[in-house]
């Protein structure tokens, strides 16, 4: 059942639990915002049944989608764990950029815990809830397997052009679905997560990743451990342990090479010699657990995003690849 979806102000916290919720969203970055983003169209409001649950999304149609036949592509994008879709939408502004480049992009929501806070979270692995999607032993990747298969029976969707990214824990769920869907999905961008598996990534096909990070996001350090900020108490594989996993899977033995250095960051590649599947990633100097380019959270601890257009560098990396 899909409907028509308007922005709405996130309802008022109660002040006991105020405390709480906020290092609880500083563990992702991604609150309530200050400014809504601008776009062309209106998302709608999605449901769908998998495995007995009530699953909910966000859906965005590119403002070109009713003036041709043509099939589009669709991007997946994850919200942080304790934040949802709605919340997502505006602070990444994905879907102005998909009414830019003319993609289609869904907003799917985690599960939703069942503790006060009623947090949702997606089961990445080893992070992040164990009263929610972990704990409950949620079957996240079938569900966004289920989900593509239902969307392209309504929407004219190009199944070889299906992409993921993700924040923070979304961020985590896009290299598990890079391991275990690499047959849907066709690249991911992940930011400000690293890989959280409990068995070794063995993906029918390299995947190509295009990683965001900042060097003073103090959730997910860049160099890997616990981070200083959040209550998860979750321990993080660096960035680069993270990559040299999928740059030994496009190129055995790959190495970390230096693309580009700039005051706003450096752009990495991992590669060796010549091939079809890159590994990439831009570590920014500004920033923090936040979405890069994007809009800052309205929690006044909360971090600024970077300078970085991430969205466009993420469109630009997308487009070069389409599933075999």
């Amino acid at each position: 059942m899909i409907r028509r979806r308007q922005c709405t102000t996130p309802n008022r916290i109660d002040i006991h639990l105020f405390s709480l919720l906020t290092s609880l969203l500083l563990l992702t970055g991604l609150t309530a915002t200050a400014q809504p983003a601008s776009r062309a169209t209106p998302s709608l409001s999605g449901t769908f049944q998998f495995n007995g649950t009530t699953r909910t999304y966000v859906l965005h149609l590119p403002a070109t989608y009713g003036q041709h036949k043509q099939r589009v592509p669709l991007v997946l994008a994850f919200h942080g764990g304790g934040g949802r879709s709605g919340r997502f939408e505006t602070l990444s502004r994905l879907s102005e950029e998909a009414d830019k480049e003319g993609f289609i992009v869904v907003y799917p929501d985690g599960m939703l815990s069942q503790g006060a806070l009623s947090i949702r979270t997606w089961n990445a692995g080893k992070c992040c809830n164990p009263k929610a999607s972990l704990g409950r032993q949620a079957d996240d990747v079938g569900f966004v397997s289920a989900l593509i298969d239902d969307l392209a029976k309504t929407y004219r969707i190009d199944t070889k052009r299906v992409y993921a990214t993700g924040h923070s824990n979304g961020a985590m769920f896009c290299y598990r679905l890079a391991c275990e869907l690499s047959g849907k999905i066709a690249a991911i961008a992940p930011n400000a997560g690293t890989i959280q598996l409990q068995q070794p990534c063995q993906p029918a096909r390299p995947v190509p990743v295009l990683h965001f990070h900042s060097k003073l996001d103090k959730n997910v350090p860049y160099q890997g451990g616990f981070g200083s900020r959040g209550i998860s108490n979750q321990w993080n594989p660096s960035v680069d342990s993270t990559l040299s996993v999928f740059g030994n899977l496009a190129h055995q033995k790959a190495t970390r090479q230096t693309v580009e250095t700039t005051p706003v960051y450096t752009h990495y590649r991992w590669t060796k010699g010549d091939s079809n599947v890159s590994v990439e990633c831009y570590l920014t100097e500004d920033g923090g657990h936040s979405w890069p380019g994007g809009n800052q959270g309205a929690v006044l601890s909360s971090d600024p995003p970077s300078s970085l257009p991430a969205n466009d560098l993420m469109w630009a990396f997308f487009k070069r690849y389409t599933i075999p």
